[in-house]
C-alpha cells in the first residue's frame, strides 16, 4: 500500500484488491479556494466526508470513479469500504453539520480516515463500527476539528499502530489552523516523516508510530 498526502484531509491510497487489481482511491479532494494546487489525476474510487469545498471538489478527479459520500459498507472493485457516521463539531452536528469517517480494508490492513471529526470523543457505537485499526489519519488542526489534545484523546481510543496527521498549517493554505508541531509535542511517540508511506502488513511493528507526510 502506497500512501500520500496533498494537504488538508486529501490521501490518495494505491492499493491492492482482494482480485489482485491496482486500485486507486482519493479522499476528499479540495478545490483552489483553499490556497493550495487541487490534486489532479485519476482515480478508480472518491471518498467524501462531508460537503464542504475543502473535501468536495470532484472535479479535480479525471476519469470515471465510483465516488462514495456518506455511511454504510460498500464492496468496490474489491476493495471493502465502511461509511460511519459522526459529527463535524462537538454539538451533534448543529454548528457545522455531519461528517463521515471512513474504514478502508485492503492488502489485510484496516486504514481509517477520520474526515473533519469535531466530536471531542468517540461513542461507544461509532468505536465498535470502527473496529481495530492500523493506520489512522486524524485532524490535528483545531478551529474546525479537533485540535492536538483532542486527537490525542481519539488516538487512545482506537489504539492504531501508524498516526498520521492531516488538516493543519501549511504553506500556502488560507485557512486558519494549528501547525502540526504542537500534535507532534501532545503525542510525544516515535515520529518518521517522509514523503509517501509504502506499508506492508509485516512491517507494523507493536508501538504506535507517528508518519508525518509532506503534501504533494
Amino acid at each position: 500500500m502506497k500512501i500520500t498526502w496533498h494537504g488538508q484531509s486529501c490521501f490518495k491510497l494505491l492499493v491492492k484488491s482482494n482480485n489482485g487489481d491496482k486500485i486507486a482511491i482519493l479522499i476528499d479532494p479540495f478545490d483552489k479556494e483553499t490556497g493550495l494546487t487541487p490534486p489532479r489525476g485519476n482515480a478508480d474510487i472518491v471518498l467524501i466526508t462531508h460537503e464542504h469545498h475543502d473535501h468536495n471538489n470532484l472535479k479535480a478527479v479525471s476519469g470515471t470513479p465510483f465516488v462514495i459520500n456518506g455511511p454504510g459498507e460498500y464492496d468496490v472493485k474489491g476493495v471493502y469500504i465502511k461509511g460511519v457516521y459522526s459529527y463535524h463539531d462537538n454539538n451533534k452536528g448543529l454548528d457545522r453539520g455531519v461528517n463521515t469517517i471512513y474504514v478502508i480494508e485492503s492488502e489485510d490492513m484496516k486504514v481509517c480516515h477520520l474526515g473533519d471529526l469535531g466530536q471531542k470523543e468517540l461513542a461507544d457505537t461509532q468505536l465498535e463500527k470502527i473496529g481495530e485499526i492500523d493506520i489512522l489519519m486524524v485532524p490535528v488542526g483545531g478551529t474546525y476539528t479537533i485540535d492536538s489534545e483532542e486527537a490525542v484523546k481519539i488516538i487512545n481510543q482506537v489504539e492504531p499502530t501508524i498516526v498520521i496527521p492531516m488538516h493543519y498549517k501549511i504553506p500556502g493554505l488560507s485557512i486558519k489552523l494549528d501547525e502540526v508541531k504542537d500534535f507532534l509535542k501532545e503525542i510525544g511517540v516515535q515520529q518518521e516523516t517522509t514523503e509517501e508511506f509504502n506499508v506492508k502488513k509485516l512491517d507494523l511493528g507493536e508501538e504506535m508510530k507517528v508518519v508525518v507526510l509532506k503534501p504533494l
